[in-house]
């Protein structure tokens, strides 16, 4: 039954890979079950029922990526969003977190009509071919500075350099580097799971070092949903804050999902002949009803993750690698020490390592045309640089449109890429 709707054949894999992609997806995100109550907190909601939220919509979403979109990707409250509404919205314009969770709700209603009108998925196709794969080149280095900087390898200095290497005596650097010559190792030596199984090791050798930390109980029943369930605030929705609000959070949320799914499928060579991502619109649907659930339990919008290169670098093709992640989840609610004794110099190596799986798109960018070659690198790099997908995906744009229009190539032009890029700038404007 699961080789008929899930065609393992035709995507050159089978049952164990992709059972052991979704695990990996899994390892490499559960750390979204702790930050994000963590950094909501912050707006005055409750950490356990934030907690139970962002599992149950991310097992949601991930659920129908993986059973109607049949694509291998997870979907879990993206950082950067909460920050947004616990740093923003509530705490520097000055308003409650239930007028927040009103706007993640409208978003969500809003992601899902234009989804069902097609324009989300015309936004994929009007993006430039080279700027696709450059967005998986700048997710690659994406993840593995999250991965270098989680584990403190390299860190900030208050007015010092931007970053710096970390404290290399520090137990957790220590830790994380020898998590990446383990993971190394069994990636050069074509270890089957070895993401999966150097998250493991890593995790092991940590308990003796004094950074993994076991739990006393394995077993925790959810926190009650009851404080932030359907907690909205109408008051302020016709306000002129109110649409500032829900035009960034769209903004963020569709351009980081968007360039996920782009950037990831790029990876796993799932792109069609004509550069688009397969069945996007469902999966653009289940990040949208996603994000609609989400805003009614307590949490913020939901997004495509970038940690679902892990999973795809693991082998995973199809959405039964979505379904793992997802029951993952699900055991997550009931086992949360388990998994959240899983310290971040574990999960370092397999980001670090993914980063540079997602490197070889740039192989095929146009580095010798310059009109397309610019913009890409513009991409590539800021993607890392501004800690946005989005934000690196809207120089892109901007730049690929300016530079063709001032080289007299403007018939490379789509209107589509003309207008995201009007749109971009309105958004800087703004």
């Amino acid at each position: 039954m699961l080789e008929t709707y899930f065609k393992f054949k035709e995507n050159k894999t089978n049952f164990k890979t992709e059972v052991l992609a979704g695990i990996t997806t899994f390892m490499t995100m559960a750390y979204i079950l702790v930050v994000n109550p963590g950094v909501l907190s912050q707006a005055g909601m409750d950490f356990g029922a934030v907690f139970t939220a962002t599992a149950i919509s991310s097992i949601i979403a991930t659920l129908l990526i993986g059973v109607y979109a049949k694509l291998p990707f997870a979907a879990a409250p993206g950082m950067g969003l909460n920050a947004f509404i616990a740093f923003t919205v509530v705490k520097t314009m000055g308003y409650s977190w239930q007028f927040a969770m009103t706007a993640v709700f409208i978003e969500g209603i809003i992601f899902i009509l234009l989804t069902v009108f097609n324009i989300r998925e015309a936004i994929i196709t009007s993006l430039p071919l080279n700027i696709k794969k450059a967005i998986s080149v700048g997710i690659g280095l994406f993840i593995a500075l999250l991965g270098l900087s989680n584990s403190n390898i390299i860190a900030h200095v208050d007015g010092g350099t931007i970053v710096t290497l970390g404290n290399l005596k520090d137990p957790s650097v220590q830790l994380a580097i020898l998590g990446i010559v383990i993971t190394g190792i069994l990636v050069a030596r074509n270890v089957k799971g070895a993401l999966l199984i150097g998250i493991l090791a890593t995790t092991i050798i940590g308990i003796p070092m004094g950074i993994t930390k076991i739990p006393t109980s394995f077993i925790s029943m959810p926190p009650s949903l009851a404080p932030t369930f359907l907690q909205f605030e109408w008051t302020h929705v016709f306000s002129f804050d109110m649409v500032i609000v829900l035009f960034t959070l769209l903004f963020m949320d569709m351009f980081d999902t968007i360039g996920t799914l782009v950037g990831v499928a790029t990876k796993a060579n799932m792109l069609d002949e004509k550069g688009n991502v397969p069945r996007a619109k469902q999966a653009l649907l289940a990040d949208a009803i996603g994000t609609t659930i989400g805003g009614c339990l307590g949490t913020s919008a939901l997004t495509a993750y970038v940690e679902s290169a892990s999973g795809v670098s693991e082998g995973g093709r199809t959405g039964l690698t979505a379904v793992s992640t997802a029951f993952m989840f699900i055991i997550a609610l009931f086992l949360s020490p388990l998994f959240l004794m899983i310290p971040s110099p574990a999960t370092a190596p397999a980001l670090v390592l993914v980063g540079l799986f997602m490197l070889e798109p740039i192989k095929e960018i146009e580095l010798a045309e310059f009109s397309e070659a610019i913009p890409a690198f513009i991409t590539i790099i800021m993607i890392p640089m501004t800690y946005s997908i989005a934000d690196g995906i809207a120089f892109g744009m901007i730049s690929y449109v300016v530079i063709k229009l001032f080289t007299g190539k403007h018939k490379d032009l789509h209107i589509a890429t003309c207008i995201i890029a009007m749109l971009f700038l309105v958004k800087f404007v703004i």
